[in-house]
């Protein structure tokens, strides 16, 4: 029944807005136009009131109360307007998702007079109400820095991102305001804060290599730029909820590939279904109302897999603006009668999902610093930021690995689809002969072949052949899908972050990282320079040269998922981290710690450890509860099923034996599933013992427990898996009690 409503059911369409005179609105007239800009707030505010929050958003000065309630009202009849009724901080708790509660602008006020009491509802929203909130601080993961008789947290309006209004249910709308997440005592308990904190301290340390590069920038910010290419599955409601893996672990926890699925790749960039279609045109509206520019949509790898990516923008807001996205598409697919599913590895087989940073920094004056423009071998200012980043990731590569790992990436890292736990860079070849020629103090070659094509300024151009075809320009690099860690152009593209998670910890790690590494660097040339002015070229070039060297060993242009590269890196000195657990280890190193909190004063020691607890913690409830739903699964569903199958495949050998006619086909279809029978029944056996030691063993050291966890009951889960795998190939369709992969897959 699923599978036919899944084929005939009735699809959604919806109507593009349109002008007055019936043709269709533009993008750009609709973009932001349910978000509470800086320009919808000067029109809203008087002038010295705007001109008051505007130097509290700069850092000059404090929010006042006189502000702040002038911005509640205005945000408040801003918002009532367009149908909202209630309001909420949105935040961001280390729990990989949001957090929202939802208050009425509704208040009463009560007058006593002499009939008695009397009542007046009014609307109304303060500036206290607006700057802060109390969520309980103790029903979020605080590892350890909140408990239930220290429960009191805060959550406060960041001001650098702007309030938006979302539909509601039965035709309203509810006020977001973007916020931070703290304790009673300060300690971030969110991912948000210490984002925050990176950008600021990024930006100071590069703005003052910038003007120490050049004193005539004058450059006051810079920042880091961000674009997130957000990968998921789209599979029908009603297959989804038939089953209990997806619903509750977010991947199949068994299941075998069809006949077809990726092996032709016709599906990268192939026609998008049309359910498919109308879904995300509907969501790309929904995030053009919130003023989220929503750039590319195409069709992914995997069947039913798919991507949207935005043009870039500045690291916090894009941040903000992914996990809007991510709530968008969850709401708008279930319209559709779709179900999106964010998890790395949700369909054992095929092709897993990714969250793409594209990562750079840029100043307040619109320069790329990662621009290599027209010469990169004489762009010194271009040549020493790069060898920054190179610096962050030869020194504190580790740390990049533990903010990309959890229970449901590891399932895609090092899967020959994504990057392995060896943490490199790709240049690209033009890249890495500059580097090389200055180092070596030579010229650069010429990469030109006069045959196929010619050189043009900043790259190259490409000659087809074909009269009618025109010429091409052919970038700096080409693209390394290996490389955890590659430049494509002016950015670099951190691959190895999983869908589901939210981009706010590695951004901030990466950040960190690279403050470390410039701060080194504008040591090293200052000490170079001396008591001059400026640094010559001479002084950049010796320091530059000096960290060409000290950073040659993670830059890597061949297949990261070779054999050959994981024995090069151990060469190398590059360490290679397999598992989550492993890489939670270095987050406590004392390197990496004092990185975090004393250099760069991102992370307080507190905080450092919490996360460690936090993520150790969430490591080992992940693998619990799949073992937990894949026992349930095989004893309710899939051993009654085989059970059935089994006695139906008796009874018709027994009739045939009555009436004397050969059940020989019917007793080997017994002998060959009595045995995958038997096998399915031990392995839940040796499950559940290994489930029962690690629940038994949960107050033990945070960190042992998690490799308990990937060391013991996810190899038990992975042949339970494999022989309920077996199974279903012999198993009747009829009697198969779940969805398979060809009806999630291929009913779209």
């Amino acid at each position: 029944a699923a599978l036919v409503a899944a084929a005939t059911g009735e699809k959604r369409e919806m109507e593009y807005p349109r002008k007055a005179d019936g043709k269709p609105k533009y993008p750009s007239e609709i973009f932001g136009e349910n978000v509470f800009t800086l320009k919808t707030m000067a029109k809203a505010l008087p002038k010295p009131i705007f001109a008051s929050f505007l130097k509290q958003r700069r850092g000059r000065q404090n929010l006042d109360k006189t502000t702040a309630d002038s911005i509640a009202h205005a945000v408040r009849v801003w918002a009532m307007d367009r149908g909202a009724t209630h309001y909420t901080h949105w935040f961001q708790p280390q729990t990989g998702s949001t957090a929202e509660k939802h208050d009425a602008f509704l208040s009463l006020v009560t007058n006593f007079t002499p009939g008695g009491e009397e009542v007046t509802p009014i609307d109304q929203f303060s500036g206290g109400q607006l700057l802060q909130s109390e969520p309980d601080a103790s029903s979020f993961p605080s590892g350890g820095m909140r408990t239930t008789f220290e429960a009191r947290g805060y959550t406060i309006w960041d001001t650098s991102s702007s309030m938006y209004v979302q539909r509601g249910p039965n035709g309203t709308s509810i006020l977001y305001i973007p916020s931070v997440y703290i304790s009673y005592n300060g300690d971030a308990l969110d991912e948000k804060t210490v984002l925050l904190r990176s950008n600021s301290v990024l930006s100071r340390a590069a703005a003052t290599l910038v003007n120490l590069l050049e004193p005539d920038a004058h450059v006051s910010h810079v920042y880091a730029t961000l674009g997130t290419e957000q990968e998921f599955f789209l599979v029908d409601r009603k297959m989804y909820s038939l089953r209990p893996d997806l619903k509750i672990a977010g991947r199949t926890l068994v299941g075998q590939l069809p006949p077809r699925h990726q092996q032709l790749e016709d599906h990268y960039f192939g026609r998008i279904p049309s359910r498919v279609l109308n879904a995300i045109s509907e969501m790309e509206l929904e995030c053009l109302r919130l003023g989220i520019p929503i750039k590319t949509r195409h069709n992914e790898v995997a069947p039913a897999q798919f991507e949207v990516a935005p043009i870039f923008e500045e690291a916090s807001v894009a941040v903000d603006h992914n996990l809007q996205t991510m709530d968008v598409l969850h709401k708008v697919a279930h319209r559709h009668n779709l179900r999106v599913l964010y998890h790395e590895k949700p369909f054992k087989g095929v092709n897993g999902s990714g969250k793409h940073c594209n990562w750079a920094i840029a100043t307040d004056r619109g320069e790329n610093l990662l621009d290599p423009t027209v010469r990169p071998e004489t762009n010194y200012r271009f040549v020493i930021f790069l060898l920054a980043v190179l610096r962050a990731l030869h020194e504190h590569a580790p740390l990049l690995r533990v903010a990309i790992s959890s229970s449901s990436n590891d399932h895609r890292l090092g899967a020959q689809e994504a990057p392995p736990g060896i943490i490199s860079a790709f240049l690209g070849d033009q890249l890495n002969e500059v580097l090389d020629a200055i180092e070596e103090n030579r010229p650069i070659k010429n990469f030109s072949v006069p045959q196929f094509q010619s050189i043009k300024v900043g790259g190259t151009i490409l000659d087809l052949k074909v009269s009618g075809l025109p010429h091409i320009a052919r970038d700096l690099t080409d693209r390394n899908r290996t490389s955890p860690f590659a430049f494509t152009g002016n950015k670099f593209e951190f691959r190895a972050v999983g869908s589901k998670q939210s981009p706010s910890f590695p951004v901030t790690v990466l950040n960190c990282a690279v403050t470390a590494a410039i701060r080194e660097i504008t040591d090293a040339l200052r000490a170079q320079m001396g008591s001059k002015q400026a640094p010559s070229d001479d002084d950049k070039l010796v320091v530059i040269r000096k960290f060409i060297k000290l950073t040659k060993a993670v830059r890597f242009e061949g297949d990261n998922y070779s054999a050959e590269w994981a024995a090069e890196a151990a060469r190398r000195g590059l360490p290679n981290i397999q598992s989550t657990p492993e890489a939670f280890t270095y987050l406590v190193k004392d390197k990496h710690v004092a990185m975090l909190t004393k250099e760069t004063g991102i992370f307080t020691e507190t905080e450092l450890r919490s996360r460690y607890h936090i993520l150790n913690e969430r490591y080992a409830k992940d693998i619990i509860i799949e073992a937990e739903t894949l026992k349930t699964l095989v004893a309710q569903q899939i051993l009654p099923a085989a059970f059935d199958y089994r006695k139906s495949i008796a009874e018709s050998a027994a009739a045939l034996a009555v009436l004397k006619v050969d059940a020989g086909p019917e007793v080997s279809a017994l002998e060959e599933l009595t045995p995958l029978v038997s096998t399915l029944q031990s392995e839940l056996k040796l499950l559940s013992a290994a489930v029962a030691d690690l629940v038994a063993t949960e107050d033990a050291d945070a960190n042992e427990h998690a490799q308990t966890a990937c060391n013991v009951v996810v190899p038990a889960i992975n042949r339970l898996r494999d022989a309920a795998d077996a199974l279903e190939i012999v198993v009747a369709d009829k009697h198969w009690p779940l969805p398979k992969y060809t009806e999630l897959l291929l009913t779209i």
